[in-house]
Protein backbone atom coordinates (compact mmCIF):
# COMPACT_ATOMS: atom_id res chain seq x y z
CA UNK A 1 0.00 0.00 0.00
CA UNK A 2 1.04 3.69 -0.45
CA UNK A 3 -0.36 6.42 1.60
CA UNK A 4 -0.06 10.03 0.16
CA UNK A 5 -0.18 13.18 2.31
CA UNK A 6 -1.19 16.34 0.37
CA UNK A 7 -0.30 19.39 2.88
CA UNK A 8 -1.62 22.64 1.54
CA UNK A 9 0.44 25.81 2.57
CA UNK A 10 -0.74 28.18 -0.23
CA UNK A 11 -3.37 30.25 1.35
CA UNK A 12 -3.27 34.65 1.64
CA UNK A 13 -3.92 34.00 5.32
CA UNK A 14 -6.17 36.67 5.40
CA UNK A 15 -7.87 36.17 8.64
CA UNK A 16 -4.62 35.61 10.56
CA UNK A 17 -2.61 38.50 8.92
CA UNK A 18 0.41 36.77 8.94
CA UNK A 19 1.57 34.01 6.79
CA UNK A 20 0.35 30.75 8.36
CA UNK A 21 2.94 28.54 7.32
CA UNK A 22 5.52 30.42 8.97
CA UNK A 23 3.87 31.30 12.54
CA UNK A 24 5.65 30.13 15.63
CA UNK A 25 5.11 26.26 16.82
CA UNK A 26 6.73 24.66 19.10
CA UNK A 27 9.68 26.21 18.81
CA UNK A 28 9.83 26.25 15.10
CA UNK A 29 7.64 26.77 11.91
CA UNK A 30 4.23 25.51 11.46
CA UNK A 31 5.24 24.36 8.05
CA UNK A 32 8.28 22.35 10.05
CA UNK A 33 6.20 21.02 12.85
CA UNK A 34 3.51 19.89 10.27
CA UNK A 35 6.53 18.39 7.63
CA UNK A 36 7.91 16.35 10.72
CA UNK A 37 4.34 15.20 11.23
CA UNK A 38 3.67 13.58 7.89
CA UNK A 39 7.61 12.75 6.32
CA UNK A 40 7.21 9.34 8.31
CA UNK A 41 5.45 6.35 8.16
CA UNK A 42 2.48 5.20 7.82
CA UNK A 43 2.88 7.99 5.11
CA UNK A 44 5.08 6.83 1.76
CA UNK A 45 5.05 10.85 -0.47
CA UNK A 46 4.18 13.93 0.80
CA UNK A 47 3.47 16.46 -1.70
CA UNK A 48 3.09 20.35 -0.42
CA UNK A 49 1.26 22.88 -1.86
CA UNK A 50 2.47 26.28 -1.93
CA UNK A 51 1.30 29.66 -3.34
CA UNK A 52 1.58 33.07 -0.81
CA UNK A 53 5.07 33.99 -0.19
CA UNK A 54 6.18 30.70 -1.61
CA UNK A 55 9.63 31.85 -1.91
CA UNK A 56 9.54 32.29 2.09
CA UNK A 57 8.30 28.87 2.97
CA UNK A 58 10.34 26.60 0.04
CA UNK A 59 13.84 26.78 2.03
CA UNK A 60 11.68 24.96 4.86
CA UNK A 61 10.33 22.32 2.70
CA UNK A 62 13.98 22.08 1.45
CA UNK A 63 15.60 21.32 4.07
CA UNK A 64 13.19 18.17 5.03
CA UNK A 65 14.86 16.22 2.74
CA UNK A 66 14.51 15.57 -1.21
CA UNK A 67 11.86 12.56 -0.50
CA UNK A 68 9.48 15.94 0.38
CA UNK A 69 7.62 16.85 -3.11
CA UNK A 70 6.86 21.18 -3.39
CA UNK A 71 4.67 22.30 -6.23
CA UNK A 72 3.62 26.20 -6.46
CA UNK A 73 -0.06 27.28 -6.96
CA UNK A 74 0.26 30.05 -9.25
CA UNK A 75 -3.46 30.48 -9.08
CA UNK A 76 -3.92 30.22 -5.47
CA UNK A 77 -6.07 33.27 -4.76
CA UNK A 78 -8.77 30.98 -6.24
CA UNK A 79 -9.22 29.38 -2.84
CA UNK A 80 -7.98 26.06 -1.69
CA UNK A 81 -9.58 23.46 -4.62
CA UNK A 82 -7.03 24.98 -7.05
CA UNK A 83 -4.10 23.86 -4.64
CA UNK A 84 -5.81 20.33 -4.30
CA UNK A 85 -6.13 19.81 -7.82
CA UNK A 86 -2.33 20.45 -7.55
CA UNK A 87 -1.70 18.39 -5.16
CA UNK A 88 -3.73 15.13 -6.42
CA UNK A 89 -2.27 15.66 -10.00
CA UNK A 90 1.47 15.57 -8.23
CA UNK A 91 0.24 11.70 -6.38
CA UNK A 92 0.97 9.19 -8.98
CA UNK A 93 -2.46 6.56 -10.04
CA UNK A 94 -0.98 3.39 -7.98
CA UNK A 95 -1.66 6.14 -4.82
CA UNK A 96 -3.55 3.37 -2.57
CA UNK A 97 -5.02 6.23 -0.17
CA UNK A 98 -5.09 10.15 0.04
CA UNK A 99 -4.35 11.94 3.13
CA UNK A 100 -5.40 16.19 2.71
CA UNK A 101 -4.63 18.52 5.44
CA UNK A 102 -3.79 22.30 5.94
CA UNK A 103 -0.98 23.50 7.14
CA UNK A 104 -3.40 25.35 9.89
CA UNK A 105 -4.33 22.24 10.62
CA UNK A 106 -1.51 21.27 12.99
CA UNK A 107 -2.11 17.11 14.18
CA UNK A 108 0.12 14.83 15.82
CA UNK A 109 1.75 11.82 14.32
CA UNK A 110 0.32 9.81 16.08
CA UNK A 111 -3.36 11.17 15.02
CA UNK A 112 -2.11 10.22 11.36
CA UNK A 113 -1.09 6.79 12.22
CA UNK A 114 -4.26 5.95 13.82
CA UNK A 115 -5.93 7.10 11.08
CA UNK A 116 -3.99 4.88 7.87
CA UNK A 117 -4.40 1.99 10.07
CA UNK A 118 -7.90 2.16 10.82
CA UNK A 119 -8.87 2.99 7.26
CA UNK A 120 -6.68 -0.06 5.94
CA UNK A 121 -9.09 -2.44 8.13
CA UNK A 122 -12.20 -0.47 7.67
CA UNK A 123 -13.46 -1.24 3.90
CA UNK A 124 -14.25 2.18 3.35
CA UNK A 125 -13.54 4.84 0.68
CA UNK A 126 -13.31 7.66 3.61
CA UNK A 127 -12.21 7.94 6.82
CA UNK A 128 -12.35 11.10 8.74
CA UNK A 129 -11.46 11.69 12.51
CA UNK A 130 -14.24 12.59 15.13
CA UNK A 131 -14.43 14.33 18.14
CA UNK A 132 -17.78 14.85 20.39
CA UNK A 133 -19.49 14.07 17.35
CA UNK A 134 -18.04 16.32 14.83
CA UNK A 135 -16.02 15.73 12.35
CA UNK A 136 -12.52 16.71 11.76
CA UNK A 137 -9.40 16.97 9.84
CA UNK A 138 -7.49 15.56 7.97
CA UNK A 139 -10.02 13.04 5.50
CA UNK A 140 -8.16 9.49 4.38
CA UNK A 141 -9.73 9.20 0.82
CA UNK A 142 -9.08 5.93 -1.26
CA UNK A 143 -6.62 5.92 -4.40
CA UNK A 144 -9.93 5.60 -6.47
CA UNK A 145 -11.01 9.13 -5.95
CA UNK A 146 -8.33 10.76 -6.88
CA UNK A 147 -9.66 11.59 -10.44
CA UNK A 148 -11.98 13.45 -8.33
CA UNK A 149 -9.60 15.24 -6.17
CA UNK A 150 -8.11 16.60 -9.75
CA UNK A 151 -11.34 18.05 -10.42
CA UNK A 152 -12.47 19.68 -7.76
CA UNK A 153 -13.27 23.41 -7.81
CA UNK A 154 -14.66 26.05 -5.33
CA UNK A 155 -18.36 26.39 -6.93
CA UNK A 156 -18.79 22.75 -6.06
CA UNK A 157 -17.85 23.01 -2.33
CA UNK A 158 -14.10 21.33 -3.25
CA UNK A 159 -13.05 18.80 -1.31
CA UNK A 160 -16.35 18.80 0.91
CA UNK A 161 -18.42 17.92 -1.90
CA UNK A 162 -16.36 14.77 -2.97
CA UNK A 163 -16.77 13.46 0.65
CA UNK A 164 -20.90 14.31 0.38
CA UNK A 165 -20.73 12.17 -2.58
CA UNK A 166 -20.06 9.50 -1.38
CA UNK A 167 -21.47 9.96 2.15
CA UNK A 168 -22.34 5.98 2.06
CA UNK A 169 -19.09 4.86 2.39
CA UNK A 170 -17.49 7.17 5.05
CA UNK A 171 -16.35 6.02 7.74
CA UNK A 172 -16.41 7.84 11.11
CA UNK A 173 -12.99 7.36 13.14
CA UNK A 174 -13.89 8.81 17.09
CA UNK A 175 -10.66 10.31 18.84
CA UNK A 176 -10.76 11.49 22.44
CA UNK A 177 -8.48 14.19 22.11
CA UNK A 178 -9.59 17.43 19.89
CA UNK A 179 -6.70 17.71 18.11
CA UNK A 180 -8.56 16.63 15.27
CA UNK A 181 -10.82 19.61 15.43
CA UNK A 182 -7.91 22.40 15.37
CA UNK A 183 -8.28 24.87 12.56
CA UNK A 184 -6.21 28.14 13.03
CA UNK A 185 -7.74 31.14 11.37
CA UNK A 186 -7.16 33.49 13.76
CA UNK A 187 -4.86 35.38 16.20
CA UNK A 188 -7.11 34.94 18.80
CA UNK A 189 -7.62 30.86 18.29
CA UNK A 190 -3.99 30.85 17.48
CA UNK A 191 -2.70 31.95 20.76
CA UNK A 192 -5.27 29.88 22.68
CA UNK A 193 -4.57 26.58 20.76
CA UNK A 194 -0.87 27.00 20.83
CA UNK A 195 -0.91 27.38 24.47
CA UNK A 196 -3.06 24.36 25.03
CA UNK A 197 -1.28 22.29 22.27
CA UNK A 198 1.99 22.60 24.19
CA UNK A 199 0.67 22.55 27.69
CA UNK A 200 2.89 20.87 30.93
CA UNK A 201 0.21 17.50 30.49
CA UNK A 202 1.69 16.24 27.84
CA UNK A 203 2.10 18.19 25.30
CA UNK A 204 -1.41 17.53 23.67
CA UNK A 205 -4.35 19.53 23.66
CA UNK A 206 -6.98 18.83 25.84
CA UNK A 207 -9.05 15.47 25.16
Amino acid sequence: MTIAAILLAGGESSRMGAAKPLLEWGGNTLIEYQLAQLKEPPVDRLVVVLGHRADEVLPYIHRTGPDVVAVVNELYTEGPASSLRLGAAALPDDTTAVLVLGVDQPRPHDVIARLVDVHRHSGSLITVPTYDEKRGHPPLLDGSLLPELREVNEATQGLRAVIERHAADVNELPFETSAVLLDLNRPQEYQKARASYFAPTGGRPPG
